[in-house]
């Protein structure tokens, strides 16, 4: 398959998720106003947000895991993938409240939008806890919405059984990723174990794995097969998880959709950061104490901890990773359980969630 091939197949698969998530929202959001004009504004930002942006890489997965175990390609199938969008709108809402991110994407975030919302019509009380109330209920709204887009996408009563219980499993894996993520703010991190744990459960498994279980069991794939996928994918994931922070310290505000630093200003504990505490001279390890997680972060003191963190080694040692995780993700690909049509796929995805240079 041609690069330029390869191209226009994942445009042309964004663009079938996009639409089936667009025709989805449009059924879905039409009852609000009927239970009141309130609620217009609560379709509007979920729709706007589901469908303003976003890389599409679940769905993508899921669609190249239905195709490994021999599925067809078909709209039904791209209408259960789609479905994974809104349990990702779910997971970055509420992770935006928790972590109190400015912006998503190079827009404010949800609970800022509704922050905005309530000041603009001079309402009472908080802005901010209004803000943030409004934002999980919609990622609640969006999670019982992937439900429902999984089980009206047209897939057979048999396969989406059988799929049920790697949904759970997604869901719950998700969840408590998230929740060992807070655990380790309020440790202040330091162990790269954990961190790794964090990033297996928070990103990886739900980002490249499950997509690819889910794809697979709905064709009907063996627990052999799903081996081979997650021998694939659970490196895969951990690796994209890397790159993202370290594109979450270095990366380009016009691309990342993020303000240079954020990660920095929030305190991630990150394994690229815990690679940085493990290295640190003393005098290093005073300057990140200092300043990491410090909300008033200026850009200087943005550049300061860049350079420390460089200097300790850490870039270095997560593109290390990065590269035999990578490596460990294709070799998995040369199983011949996996049909003909996904491994060029797949193999061009794992490149696209590793190689991303902002």
């Amino acid at each position: 398959m041609s690069a330029e091939l390869r191209d226009s197949v994942d445009k042309a698969l964004r663009d079938r998720v996009d639409k089936a998530l667009h025709d989805f929202l449009q059924r879905a959001t039409a009852p609000l106003a009927q239970i009141s004009p309130d609620l217009e504004p609560f379709g509007a930002v979920t729709e706007a947000f589901v469908l303003d942006g976003g890389k599409r890489l679940r769905p993508a997965f899921c669609v190249w895991g239905h195709r490994a175990a021999g599925g067809a390609d078909s709209d039904e199938i791209v209408r259960a993938a789609a479905s994974l969008e809104l349990l990702q709108a779910c997971a970055l809402v509420h992770d935006d409240v928790i972590d109190a991110s400015d912006t998503r994407r190079g827009a404010p975030a949800v609970h800022r939008r509704f922050a905005a919302t309530h000041r603009a019509q001079g309402w009472r009380g908080d802005p901010e806890a209004f803000g943030a109330a409004a934002a999980i209920l919609l990622g609640d709204l969006a999670l019982i919405w992937a439900d429902t887009m999984l089980a009206e996408s047209g897939m057979q009563p048999a396969a989406l059984q059988r799929a049920f219980a790697t949904w759970d499993a997604m869901r719950i894996e998700v969840m408590c990723g998230q929740y060992l993520d807070v655990v380790e703010q309020a440790r202040g991190g330091g162990s790269v174990e954990r961190a790794l744990r964090v990033a297996r459960y928070k990103s990886a498994k739900y980002t490249v794995e499950r997509p690819l279980h889910l794809g697979a069991v709905l064709a009907g794939a063996d627990d052999e097969l799903l081996t081979v996928l997650s021998d694939y994918g659970l490196p895969l994931g951990e690796a994209f998880q890397l790159r993202d922070d370290v594109l979450g310290v270095y990366g380009d505000p016009a691309e990342t959709g993020k303000p240079a630093g954020d990660d920095l200003r929030e305190g991630k504990r990150t394994v690229l950061v815990a690679f940085a505490i493990e290295s640190a001279n003393d005098a290093q390890q005073d300057t990140m104490r200092r300043l990491l997680g410090d909300p008033a972060l200026d850009d200087d003191g943005v550049t300061i901890l860049r350079d420390v963190i460089a200097a300790t080694g850490a870039v270095d040692r997560v593109e290390r990773l990065i590269d035999e995780r990578l490596d460990q993700a294709q070799t998995a690909l040369q199983s011949p359980l996996i049909a003909p049509p996904a491994v060029d796929a797949l193999r061009a995805l794992a490149d696209a969630a590793t190689r991303r240079a902002h």
